[in-house]
């Protein structure tokens, strides 16, 4: 669990967001920015690392978006870390992030989601924005930072006891963001593939044309 970010990147040109889980535009919001942000990937591989715990209702946010992601997610290119079952927190997080770096030579896209404590007005939030995660600041740990792009939500308030106040965070409120998020990602993570696949038709065709003999009118000869 991090901290609230108080602002986003004034130097990247990728969006930092804030949508709030009720807005009737939520999803349509935030899936318009990740398109924004995987727009440039190419063919590089993409993992979600999604950390929390199953033993606090407000830091299973991460673990509650894995979950429902890789119940979801079909694309081979795309690998999900953190779930209900198997969990990526304080104790694993640098092993799990050497897993990942040890298995791709060329390294993979990362997007790291996480919650977070913030203001009282700020609650039900969901913050998108360039740069690494830096998990356990809110609750005073040093863990590793990671991540080319952040998602948190902000599940409850922060300044006082943070170890009750996310166990006593109300479920429903974390449910509810977690189907914003997840229904964002699966919508651009979809759009992703469809350009993949336009992407590589267009280059099949491009290389068989490449390779179909010439033909010449009778009495004439290519130019060289």
């Amino acid at each position: 669990m991090r901290d609230e970010p108080f602002n986003g990147s004034k130097t990247s040109p990728l969006p930092s967001v804030r949508v709030l889980f009720d807005d009737a535009s939520a999803v349509e919001d935030l899936t318009s920015d990740l398109d924004r942000v995987l727009f440039g990937l190419g063919d590089r591989r993409l993992t979600v690392v999604c950390v929390g715990t199953d033993r606090s209702t407000g830091d299973a946010f991460g673990p509650i978006v894995g979950t429902k992601l890789k119940r979801s997610i079909r694309w081979p290119w795309v690998e999900i870390f953190g779930t209900l079952d198997e969990p990526v927190h304080a104790v694993n997080l640098a092993s799990t992030l050497e897993e990942i770096h040890r298995a791709h030579p060329v390294a993979p896209y990362i997007i790291a989601i996480d919650a977070c404590l913030g203001k009282f007005d700020h609650v039900g939030q969901i913050i998108m924005e360039p740069g690494p995660l830096r998990p356990g600041a809110g609750v005073k740990k040093s863990l590793p930072a990671f991540g080319d792009y952040t998602l948190t939500g902000v599940v409850n308030v922060s300044g006082f006891m943070e170890y009750f106040v996310l166990q006593n965070t109300r479920l429903g409120i974390v449910m509810r963001m977690s189907d914003v998020v997840v229904e964002a990602l699966l919508s651009s993570f979809h759009k992703l593939a469809m350009r993949r696949t336009f992407l590589g038709a267009s280059t099949d065709r491009a290389t068989a044309a490449s390779r179909e003999p010439q033909s010449f009118p009778s009495g004439t000869l290519p130019a060289g």
